[in-house]
């Protein structure tokens, strides 16, 4: 039986930092991307695909938000479902071709996905998931100052607009990801899936907020019984003391020592923390099935135990 696999895509596997922000320009990093998940399907695994959104939407919404003088500004959620749209087109034209290279004929389908959120979620009154491109100290202010943006210094690469990032509870359209996953890869949950909330009739409401992508990857990942959660990121282990003459690489971490390392301060709140936390979460429901952290092009290599950091629950 072949074991199932959720990918989470960073933003490195869809706009590169050096390139420009067009969409002809995602689009070839996109090819390359799939070039590397059609692989991962050639191994045998059933696999499942979560985006991250942040460049993409922070750009539709300036956009939006510029435009306002000429056609009404969308709200945020519309953004975050139109960031899915056009993201899971990429990805659906990249693969589809990376596959049929390769003599696969899978089917491969974007979900528009709806997530669950609570509307009392803290992340609400501490917004800090990064969005939109970066700026310079002196332009944050700015930005600050003149649109009310709440602004954070990311990981030591810039600064950028923050916004709330709430905890998903439930995958609204799981029911349609489940019935394709036998026989399609799925392109689901982007960017974190677009953030709704439940109200009393029991119908649903859009929220500004972008949910970050690693915890919308696990709860698909608990949902469709996956083997594996992968999460892929730029960089090929974690580290301790990154970035630190003492930097440290790890192979593994289990529970335990992952919970260290978060007391300490290891992980970097808009970067890494949400990764190794999102893999904590599977594994704990999980405890006999793992979850690797590794970047785009040793995907396959961590698979095979080669590198890459692997999180277990012993």
């Amino acid at each position: 039986m072949a074991e199932k696999i959720v990918v989470a895509l960073g933003g490195n596997a869809l706009q590169s930092g050096k390139g420009e922000a067009t969409a002809e320009a995602q689009l070839e990093v996109v090819k390359q991307t799939c070039s590397y998940l059609a692989e991962i399907s050639a191994r045998g695994y059933e696999m499942g695909i979560v985006h991250g959104n942040g460049p993409q939407v922070g750009r539709i919404l300036l956009a939006s938000e510029t435009a306002k003088d000429v056609t009404p500004a969308m709200p945020f959620d519309v953004c975050g479902a139109m960031s899915q749209g056009y993201i899971g087109y990429h990805i659906q034209q990249a693969l589809k071709f990376a596959l049929s290279k390769k003599g696969l004929d899978i089917p491969v389908a974007t979900v528009a996905t709806q997530m669950v959120v609570s509307s009392d979620d803290p992340g609400f009154t501490n917004p800090t998931k990064p969005i939109g491109p970066f700026y310079s100290e002196e332009e944050a202010k700015a930005l600050q100052a003149e649109k009310g943006y709440s602004i954070k210094e990311d990981a030591g690469r810039g600064w950028r607009r923050v916004v709330a990032s709430p905890i998903p509870t439930k995958i609204v359209e799981i029911g349609a990801v489940r019935k394709l996953w036998d026989t399609t890869v799925t392109v689901s949950c982007g960017g974190g899936g677009i953030p709704v909330i439940e109200k009393e009739d029991g119908s649903l409401e859009g929220v500004a907020a972008v949910i970050d992508k690693d915890f919308a990857a696990e709860l698909l990942a608990e949902q469709v019984d996956a083997d594996i959660l992968m999460i892929l990121t730029e960089v090929e282990k974690v580290a301790i003391n990154f970035n630190k003459p003492d930097q440290k690489d790890l192979s593994a971490m289990t529970l335990e020592e992952a919970e260290k390392y978060c007391e300490e301060g290891q992980f970097a709140p808009g970067s890494m923390l949400p990764k190794v936390k999102a893999a904590m979460k599977f594994v704990t429901a999980y405890p006999d099935k793992k979850a690797i952290i590794t970047s785009l092009s040793k995907a396959i290599d961590a698979l095979e135990g080669k590198t890459g950091t692997v999180i277990t629950s012993k």
